[in-house]
């Protein structure tokens, strides 16, 4: 069978035993029709991983017993993603396909040229496509996402974290520096739409963030950021 993974509440995790009801019940077990018996990594989107085996299939529910410890499928080395506040729908798309490549956090932050403020309906769609990306990627941690945050915030954002890069067309490009001193953590930070005002720029620079670029060409926020993710993660710590 194909490898199925199902992202169940982490009290489940620990009882040892999943209810599987509503969307998740009729993808998996009407439109896949999954039998009894059948075994699928069950994660608890905080990067554990475990072995289940549906025990049991009714009318609008099925249980699934848990095993063994499974593969996490993830990166031994986390990042976190810092981005301006851009539009909704292609804010979506970013958080699916940095959730698939990895990305442990996706912070959202308002800078001079990038006020704009979400709602609370948006950020809960975000964290429903991040839920559907960890299953359908196959990997056990669902990544937090925050915000809107002020740009003072982005210190105590990144407290704690070791190597810390923001996207800077004056940046080298591709100059990460050297991975084996990147710490067990790091901090990717993108420019809004229109670019850093000089004093954010200045400021980020006065507190330690190393400049990078991403080449000649002025890309989007969502592509500048994928972009810049997967060198760090596909590139240095897969």
């Amino acid at each position: 069978m194909e490898m199925i993974t199902l992202l169940a509440a982490p009290a489940e995790m620990e009882a040892g035993e999943v209810t599987v009801e509503g969307d998740a019940y009729r993808h998996l077990f009407r439109a896949r029709r999954v039998p009894v018996g059948a075994i699928f990594r069950v994660v608890d989107g905080r990067g554990r991983a475990r072995w289940g085996k549906v025990a049991r299939v009714d009318r609008s529910s099925a249980k699934v017993t848990l095993g063994e410890p499974a593969p996490t499928h993830e990166p031994a080395w986390r990042l976190d993603l810092l981005v301006p506040t851009f539009r909704p729908e292609r804010a979506s798309w970013l958080v699916e396909k940095a959730t698939e490549l990895g990305v442990s956090a996706i912070r959202f932050l308002n800078s001079s040229r990038a006020p704009r403020h979400f709602g609370e309906a948006n950020i809960e769609r975000f964290g429903r496509l991040a839920a559907a990306a960890v299953e359908q990627c196959h990997r056990s941690l669902l990544p937090e996402i925050t915000g809107p945050h002020d740009w003072r915030e982005i210190g105590p954002l990144t407290s704690g974290i070791e190597s810390r890069w923001f996207l800077d067309t004056r940046g080298v490009p591709g100059d990460w520096g050297d991975g084996d001193q990147f710490g067990a953590r790091g901090a990717l930070l993108v420019g809004p739409e229109g670019g850093w005002t000089p004093e954010e720029r200045q400021e980020v620079l006065d507190a330690g963030w190393r400049p990078v670029g991403l080449g000649p060409r002025i890309l989007r926020i969502e592509s500048a950021a994928l972009a810049g993710a997967a060198m760090l993660l596909l590139g240095r710590h897969s």
